[in-house]
């Protein structure tokens, strides 16, 4: 079968306490049932600043400060939209080191249509890519200092968890 491939543009926040990363509860999508870097797509006449700071505050409660941008990378994930006929997603993800300046994460999603169910901090050492989607592996690789290259990392063995 052909791979069909539906791009996804997103941003996301880098949000750390010492050792520990803000992290969000997926419930939807390819990531579902695991930890998941808050952020999410970038909408038609936004900014990328302003869909960090929305979906920052959607998903976690927090205003933010964005701090600097640390890169892109991309990712492809095996994962069907049968509305789209598309065989993977093309996760296209632009990173920011974030500073929560004030609110409290949620233990719910804010949001009514969001696909995440609330955020935590969690030690990156508890984080792996068992429980955590690539973007947060991505994160803790840049917080240990691996600036690996920038060539798609396709995720073929990708398991979408029920």
């Amino acid at each position: 079968m052909e791979e069909r491939w539906h791009r996804h543009l997103g941003v996301y926040g880098i949000c750390r306490r010492d050792r520990d990363l803000l992290v969000i509860h997926k419930n939807r999508g390819p990531y579902r049932n695991r930890y998941d870097l808050p952020g999410g797509t970038v909408e038609p006449h936004e900014s990328l600043a302003d869909a960090l700071y929305r979906e920052f505050q959607e998903e976690t409660g927090c205003n933010i400060e964005i701090i600097q941008n640390l890169g892109v990378r991309d990712f492809v994930v095996p994962h069907k939209l049968e509305n789209r006929g598309t065989s993977h997603i093309h996760h296209v993800a632009i990173f920011y080191e974030v500073k929560c300046l004030s609110g409290k994460r949620t233990d719910r999603s804010v949001a009514e249509d969001n696909d995440s169910i609330g955020a935590e901090w969690i030690n990156i050492v508890e984080l792996t890519p068992e429980n955590s989607s690539p973007l947060v592996m991505q994160a803790i690789a840049w917080i240990n200092g691996d600036q690996s290259d920038i060539q798609v990392k396709r995720l073929d063995n990708w398991i979408v968890k029920a």
